[in-house]
């Protein structure tokens, strides 16, 4: 019996390791996705740069880089942010989002 625990525990440990990393992934992702649609619908309604990168930032977390392009037909907001991981490095998880700008309520 303790042969085989001695035996299956790294590769369970191994198992757990990429299970939680896999986790943090996923929900560094929503937060991506989450503070890209809340960024380009602020930017669509006509909210300043300050302000969607404040939307951002408070939706991505620390660390989250973004980047605003707007033309006259759409705006999009892409934002990426680092996952540090203590044995595979540092990975940059990013999401892009696009809306069309509200007409301004001034003829």
């Amino acid at each position: 019996m303790t042969a085989e625990l001695a035996l299956c525990l790294p590769a369970v440990l191994l198992v757990l390791l990429l299970v939680v990393t896999l986790g943090a992934a996923s929900v560094a992702q929503l937060r991506c996705t989450d503070a890209a649609r809340a960024g380009a619908r602020a930017a669509a309604l006509g909210h300043g740069q300050a302000e969607v990168h404040r939307i951002v930032a408070d939706r991505a977390g620390d660390g989250a880089a973004v980047r605003i392009d707007a033309g006259p037909d759409w705006v999009r907001v892409q934002v990426s942010r680092p996952l540090v991981s203590q044995w595979w490095g540092t990975w940059r998880i990013s999401a892009e989002f696009s809306a069309v700008p509200e007409p301004s309520a001034e003829p």
